[in-house]
Parts: C-alpha cells; structure tokens; sequence
C-alpha cells in the first residue's frame, strides 16, 4: 500500500473526505502555540504601501482607543456580573487575521492577549465551513480557556466587522462571569478532578447572527448555569458593547478610508514590536534566574517549583521555564502555555515596560521555552479551573530577573521594583441569596493585592490586581444587597504583615465576612502562599509574610452581639484569634486553599490580601518612614526594633539618631559574625536531592531531571522532557485511612 500513488484527483477525494468527515475539532496545536505576529496579508501590504501620513495613523489610533474605552464602560455600567462593575472585563480589536491589534486603556489585559487564539480557530476552522461561515452579523461566543482564554470564568463575545462585503477587523467584549455551572458554585472549583468538573465549556462557537442572539442556545446555556439571569443579561451587554465597538470602527473607516484604518492597526502591531526589540538589544548581555514555588494543589500542601531564567543576547530575549513541577492529572491548578503567554504579557506591561501599547506585539519577539505536561504547560485533559495560581506567578515572574537587566539601564521606562503579591485572596461564594436566587461568584476584594516596593518609595497599599492594574475593588453595600454576605471587616490594612526593607511593599487589607439570612450559604478561597511567601524582596528586602485562612465557626456572631454588644471590641483577624473573646466558638488556622463548605448564620471567616515584596536592606530604612508607618499604625513598635533597629521615645515617636546608628552598626557587626563563605554556606545547606518528608514537585540541581516526591506516595526522578503528570489522593480518602490506622492501633491490631 506505501508504493501506491494516488491521482491528483483521489488526493482531493480523500483530503475532501477527511475534512468533512473529522471525528473532533480540538484546540489547535498550531494556533496555540504561537504567540507571533502573522504575515503582513495582502490587503495590510497594500494599505501600507500607500505611505499613509505618521499623524494621520496617530489620530486614527487615538480614535480606536477612544471607541475601546466606550465599550469597556458599557460593559462596566451595564454588566450584571460582579467582575463586570470592578473593571474584571475588556474589549480589543483584532486585524483581519485575529493578532491582537488594541486593547482598551483600562480593564484586564490578559483577557484580550489570549482572546486572539479563538479568533484564529474561526480564521481557521469556520470561514470556510459550509454549516457555520463567518458572515456580516454574527457572534461568536466562547469561554474554554485551552482554545484561548485565562480560566473557564471568562466569556469572550467576538464579531467580525465586514466593509463593503471584505472583513477588516475583529472587535471583541470578554467579562469574568463568574457562575459557569462547575461542581463548585462561583465558577473556580478547587475540587475539579478533571476537565468535566470544570462546567460549561465553550468551544468557539456561533451564538449570534444578524446582530440577535440565538435564543435556542442562549436558553442551553442557561440551562448549564446556577444563574440564568446573568448568563442571559451579559451575553446581551457583551453583544450590544461589541456591536457599538463595530460602529465606531466603521465610522473611522468611513472618515479616512480602509486603507488608513488597516494600515494603522498593522502598524500599531509592528511599531511595538520594533520598540520592543530596541529596548531588549539595550539591556547588558546575560541570563539572570528566579525561582518560584506554587505550596498547595488548594487541596494539599505541595510544593511546585517554577523556574525561569531570562536569556538575552542582542535583541534575542528567552524565557527558559525548563524544570518547572509536573502537571496535576486530578487537580485544577495546570494552565496550558496560551494562557501562560497572556499573563506574561500582563505582567510584562504592568511591572516592566508600563508605557508600551497594549498589545500582544509586546511578546512576539520573546521565545518562551518550556518542558510539555508542567503545570505551566499542561495537556488539554488535564483540568485548569484554578488555573490562575500559575498565571498569578506569570504575572510576577518577570519582575525580578528583568529589573535586574534594568538596574544598569542608563535610560529606564519605569521604577526598578520588587514583586507584588501575587494571590487571590478573597472569597468565592454560592448558595441562595436571602431573594431566594441560586447564585455564585466571586468578591471584588480580589482586587487589592500591595504593590511592591519600588527604588525610590514604598509601594503603594492594595494597589490593583497583579492581572490588571485598573480594576475596582468594589463596594460592599452592593454585595450584601445582593448577597447574605456581611462584612465584619471592612478592608483594614493588615498591621506587621509587611514586606520590609529600605522601602516596604504595600500592604494589604483583613477580610472578614459571615453570612445572613441563608440557610444554605457557603465560602471557598482559591489562594495560596500559606507556608511559603509570594512576593519576593529584591536587592535584599524582604519576602512578604505567609498568610492564613481563619475561621470561627460553631457560634452565630449576631445572637452573641445581641446578648452582648461588647463582646467583641473590635473585628481584628490578630485579636480576634490570640484573644478568643466568643465564648464557644471553635477557632482555627487553616492554609488558604479551601474548597466549598458551607456558612451557618453567624459564623466568621477571615483572610487577607498580602504585602508586595520590599527593596533594599532593612537598616537602610530612614528612621522617619519606620515613624510615620508607626503613626499610622501600620506596624508594631516591637518590628520597628526587631527588623530595622531604630531607637526613639515610644510616646512621642523622636528618634536617638545617634543611638540608631549605633544599634545598626552592631547589627551590621553581628550580621558579619553569623554570615558563612558561600562555598561553606553551600557544604552544610545544599543537598544532592529534595528532603524526603518535603511534598515536592519539580527539577533540583539539574533541569532536565524533574522530581515527583510525595510522601507516603511516591518518590520519582524522571526526565524532564518525559513528563507524564502526578496522582493525588483524595483528601478524604487519604484522613479515612489515618483514622483507620489509628482505631486499628487502638483496638491492639484485632480488628
């Protein structure tokens, strides 16, 4: 049969019925693995070879980012998600091929930096499909994030724009909805074992035509969610903001002319990415190198490493993630590398190079390299509902390595600072609402992650997301209208939980909420950072602290109240947990990682977002910053001598400049006595292997060796390019055979 040569004619034949007759259309190794830009097409050669005027492409390009602002605040002000009235949202415009040309000035980048991938599919896939087409008035909706997005969460509303019957443009609308109909309300269910936990999944698909959406499938996709309502009002809101998106777009075309506008979106593309390769061929030659660890698979306590080293040479720029932790089979925090190359993108434009476009030209001169079937690079089986564990530490992981190259820059384009705290530390919430509606989402304190300290100042408090710096962090009233959620705390920041040093990272803000008036309400948190810091210190500052979920549970706050207004003074997570003024209560101290249980009336439940990492040494610190942060209670007098060793008068704050410098030269002088030569440092710390009672996922000494070591499971080396995935245990399964084991000790092995 090899010898067999088919006519032209068979070839077609067969070609023709492989195509028609192909059993799956997943998502599409070719698409999602490119992050570059396409060739320039015939229409965009053209419409540049007409040298269109510098000035008229820039009014042009301000003209779009204008029509993009309008459609995120449509969205904002109409959208019924909560994501949508803190700014979780985004709109962009695509060229004719789907690259990512403009994104709105506000909103979260990474939404539109991998929004582009599913456009491609419909490129790809539908055009030419005689049961689907791409015609002037459809929509295309989509949400599953291994055909393009950040987390099944997000849905993308996408329109092709048609001019006098030739596509120019795509426009796209995408909000964080939250509610997906996944095992666990709120649409970010830790508890996902595999992809079909995960809830609706939407390939790229056509929900619109003639500008109306298609009442049959709006009405499945309903049918698949805990809240109808805001399935169906958003789908609208995203349509009609899209849809206003084209009529500007046609306006701008109608006024210079398709050729200028095609010319403009091409151009915007290629500029960037020309500012992007001038600016790497700046920074000094060399690898520079971060390590990063994941601690909890939210169901366990486990170690994943992510490993980067940054390679530049010329105006070549590699990201070498080789020897990051294995993929989880049965948990949800794996992302595939689209994903990963959004928040990348995200991270890039929000804490190294702010002032560029946003645009996904930014990383198409960037070569990212990565071992398959990592959790930074997982299989499509895998389930990725938490994806946005690895994707937060994307967001961050420049942040180190690159302003290391940056220090040395004679012109820089923004401040060297350290990392922000990169986790999701708020409640995701469901259950029925005191309306009597089933519902589940997500809170806006999301939003306040401490930014990190920078060169010259502290960082700023609860700054933004370390997704997106122009997002809200929403108005409580709203959530307990809505919601039986009552906040006992209301974003206090959170006192001694600093990232220190010469300049402190920005803190962030003590969350504590019950529920009211229920019967059937629950929390989870998707967060993690519990027994290993997130943000990390650069030039010797501090690490932010680990942080913890606490809960009292088993009494109902309000009836204790009523009985006693002053039973508790004041709702602080410190004294509320070391001094235990609820009588009966059951407090306790857990990771942050917590899949869904449910709320009785009354009982308290407590987080809080983290510091930014801080810069520079401790004992740098001008005394009078220690002061002023005293003053503002925003530390404690036992830390301002403990870490930076200043000495004043407590009740009026006047610092002993002389006696501080004293303190510090001893400490200085002490530091020198407890320090080793490296190379001793390394003898009696370095181990040729990760410790054995250590849960630990990734390379050690060597990246091309990946470890899998879980105690009491198992303990495997591997090469890191046969990467095949870990197992874990159900917990339960896992505390069921400790009891049993135990019972069976006390019963003296009878049985």
């Amino acid at each position: 049969m090899d010898d067999v040569k088919l006519s032209a004619e068979d070839k077609a034949l067969l070609d023709q019925f492989l195509a028609e007759h192909r059993l799956f259309l997943g998502p599409d190794p070719e698409i999602m693995r490119n992050h570059t830009l396409t060739e320039r097409s015939q229409m965009e050669q053209a419409a540049i070879a007409k040298n269109p005027d510098p000035h008229q492409i820039h009014h042009i390009r301000g003209l779009i980012n204008a029509a993009l602002s309008e459609g995120f605040q449509m969205v904002n002000q109409m959208g019924a998600a909560p994501g949508a009235k803190w700014g979780d949202l985004v709109t962009g415009v695509y060229t004719a091929q789907g690259d990512l040309a403009m994104i709105a000035p506000h909103g979260i980048i990474a939404f539109a930096a991998c929004c582009f991938y599913p456009i491609r599919f419909i490129i790809k896939y539908w055009v030419d499909d005689p049961t689907v087409g791409v015609r002037d008035g459809d929509g295309f909706i989509h949400n599953d994030a291994r055909y393009g997005g950040i987390h099944n969460t997000d849905q993308s509303m996408m329109l092709p724009l048609f001019y006098k019957g030739e596509l120019v443009c795509w426009v796209s609308s995408t909000v964080h909805e939250g509610e997906n109909g996944a095992c666990e309300p709120g649409g970010l269910p830790a508890a996902a074992e595999s992809k079909y936990d995960e809830g609706i999944k939407m390939s790229p698909f056509k929900v619109v035509e003639n500008f109306q959406l298609k009442r049959d499938l709006v009405t499945f996709l309903q049918n698949s969610v805990r809240d109808p309502k805001l399935q169906l009002e958003d789908m609208k809101v995203k349509l009609h903001a899209a849809m206003r998106l084209r009529e500007r777009m046609i306006s701008i075309i109608e006024q210079f002319g398709k050729d200028a506008f095609v010319a403009t979106l091409r151009m915007h593309l290629e500029d960037t990415e020309t500012e992007m390769r001038r600016r790497i061929k700046e920074l000094p030659d060399g690898t520079t190198r971060v390590l990063q660890f994941m601690d909890s698979s939210l169901r366990e306590n486990v170690l994943q490493k992510i490993s980067l080293a940054i390679h530049k040479k010329g105006d070549r720029l590699i990201m070498d993630f080789r020897g990051t932790a294995p993929q989880f089979m049965n948990r949800s925090v794996n992302t595939n590398i689209a994903s990963f190359k959004a928040a990348l993108c995200t991270g890039l434009l929000q804490n190294v190079w702010p002032d560029l476009p946003h645009t996904m030209a930014v990383l198409s001169p960037i070569e990212v390299i990565t071992d398959r079937n990592t959790i930074i690079d997982a299989e499509g089986e895998m389930p990725q509902a938490m994806s946005l564990m690895p994707l937060f530490k994307a967001c961050v992981c420049w942040t180190i390595p690159m302003n290391k190259l940056n220090y040395s820059v004679p012109h820089r384009y923004s401040a060297i600072i350290a990392s922000q705290y990169d986790q999701a530390a708020t409640f995701i919430y469901g259950g029925i609402t005191q309306h009597g509606d089933a519902t589940g989402n997500f809170c806006g304190d999301i939003n306040g992650n401490g930014q990190g300290a920078r060169s010259h100042a502290d960082g700023e408090h609860s700054i933004s997301p370390v997704f997106g710096f122009m997002c809200d962090s929403g108005e409580h009233e709203i959530n307990e209208e809505d919601t039986p959620i009552i906040r006992l705390g209301a974003q206090r920041l959170a006192k001694d939980r600093i990232g220190f040093g010469k300049y402190r990272g920005g803190m962030g803000y003590e969350q504590i909420a019950t529920a009211r008036g229920s019967g059937m309400w629950g929390f989870m948190t998707g967060c993690e950072g519990s027994k290993f810091p997130s943000a990390q210190g650069l030039f010797g500052g501090y690490s932010c602290p680990s942080y913890q979920l606490m809960k009292i549970k088993g009494i109902n706050i309000f009836e204790e109240l009523d009985k006693n207004p002053k039973v508790v003074e004041e709702f602080d997570i410190v004294r509320l947990m070391n001094e235990r003024p609820i009588p009966g209560g059951k407090y306790s101290s857990n990771d942050m990682g917590m899949t869904f249980e449910l709320c009785n009336d009354g009982e308290i439940y407590m987080i809080c977002q983290g510091s930014g990492g801080g810069y520079g040494d401790v004992l740098e610190r001008d005394p009078e910053l220690v002061m002023k942060d005293l003053r503002e209670d925003l530390m404690s007098h036992d830390n301002a001598w403990d870490i930076y060793r200043v000495v004043y008068d407590r009740e009026n704050l006047i610092v002993d400049v002389e006696a501080t410098e004293k303190a510090r030269a001893e400490e200085r002088k002490a530091r020198i006595q407890r320090g080793k030569p490296f190379e001793a440092f390394c003898k009696d710390w370095v181990t040729p292997e990760p410790p054995t009672d250590v849960p630990y996922l990734g390379s050690w000494d060597d990246n091309t060796e990946t470890w899998a070591s879980i105690p009491g499971m198992m303990r495997v080396k591997t090469p890191s390019d046969q990467i095949q995935g870990v197992f874990m245990p159900n917990p339960k399964d896992v505390r069921i055979a400790q009891l049993e084991a135990e019972l069976e000790a006390c019963r003296g092995g009878k049985g």
